[in-house]
């Protein structure tokens, strides 16, 4: 319960930021996702952040993301590869395709990398195959 309580507080915090933030699919940003049910994935740290794909940007507040894991799998639902982190060097990481969600761009904090081309349209090909299995 002190986790919702934690994270309501920054939930709070956020919700009044005004933010304008060009993003373009492919980019990878720390977003806060927050505290989550069940099997929801959830931020850590102080501020339940995450590293997050951009798939599309739906409108000026909003987009479709995916967030990432570093406990590497590849199946229908992960994608593993690797990215340029812009501080920490090469990353590998695996795109959790069914915690697929929108967010608002008030949570997103910072670029931390970009996914390459070929793997980001491996990535939008099993989001697509999740989406309509047929």
């Amino acid at each position: 319960m002190e986790q919702f309580d934690k994270w309501n507080e920054v939930k709070k915090h956020t919700s009044t930021k005004s933010r304008k933030l060009g993003i373009k699919p492919r980019e990878i940003f720390w977003v806060k996702i927050g505290h989550n049910l069940g099997s929801e994935e959830y931020g850590k740290d102080k501020d339940f952040t995450r590293p997050v794909i951009i798939i599309r940007k739906l409108t000026h507040d909003l987009f479709i993301g995916i967030p990432l894991t570093s406990s590497l799998k590849d199946n229908d639902y992960f994608h593993k590869f690797s990215y340029t982190n812009k501080t920490r060097g090469d990353i590998d990481n695996s795109a959790m395709i069914l915690q697929l969600r929108t967010f608002s761009i008030k949570r997103v904090l910072s670029k931390i990398g970009m996914v390459n081309k070929e793997d980001f349209i491996k990535i939008v090909e099993k989001t697509q195959r999740l989406i309509n299995p047929t």
